[in-house]
């Protein structure tokens, strides 16, 4: 089963080898890519999830032996909406292509066209510590729209895609950057 979060990196790296420093390195921009891996924080909570959705799922199908049908289907759902919560936490994070950036969070996701995009850039600023209510002092990649708005924070280094993982934050903005300069100004 091909893992697409999983060639962002590869793809990247063989581009940078092959041609010098390539920050678009995907043959099909039309399709909606993360630039970088999930982080080891967010594949861990993912992990953790699907674990309690197993004993969650294994205790509904005792129940149904059981003979209780009703509380087995609670228990069914229960566990249907804890594999639902770890999958969408995988999915969140930031999404490129031709057609604009896409920031995915648990509950919203955003697309912003290029065309909307007045800036990409890098900046010095608190930023949430594993997405908490606590800042820390950090790095952040804004997005500025044409309007003057602008969005949260695309990416930050403390976050749970980059903590600790300075190098592959640097890359991912720079990736990301690439792309509206791509096609904001194309």
């Amino acid at each position: 089963m091909p893992l697409p979060f999983l060639t962002a990196d590869r793809a990247f790296d063989a581009a940078a080898e092959n041609a010098g420093d390539v920050a678009l390195p995907f043959d099909d921009h039309d399709q909606w890519r993360r630039p970088y891996r999930p982080g080891p924080w967010r594949v861990g909570a993912a992990a953790l999830l699907l674990l309690l959705a197993s004993f969650i799922l294994l205790a509904a199908m005792i129940i149904a032996f059981a003979g209780a049908v009703s509380g087995a289907g609670v228990t069914l759902v229960l566990g249907l909406v804890v594999v639902a919560c770890a999958l969408r936490l995988l999915r969140m994070g930031t999404w490129v292509s031709r057609h604009g950036v896409r920031r995915v969070g648990f509950f919203k996701t955003v697309t912003v066209p290029w065309g909307r995009t007045a800036a990409v850039r890098t900046v010095q600023q608190p930023v949430r510590w594993l997405g908490l209510p606590r800042t820390v002092q950090g790095e952040a990649l804004l997005l500025v729209q044409r309007n003057g708005e602008r969005l949260s924070p695309l990416l930050t280094d403390h976050s749970a895609d980059f903590l600790a993982r300075h190098e592959a934050f640097d890359r991912a903005a720079d990736t990301v950057e690439a792309w509206g300069a791509e096609y904001r100004l194309g």
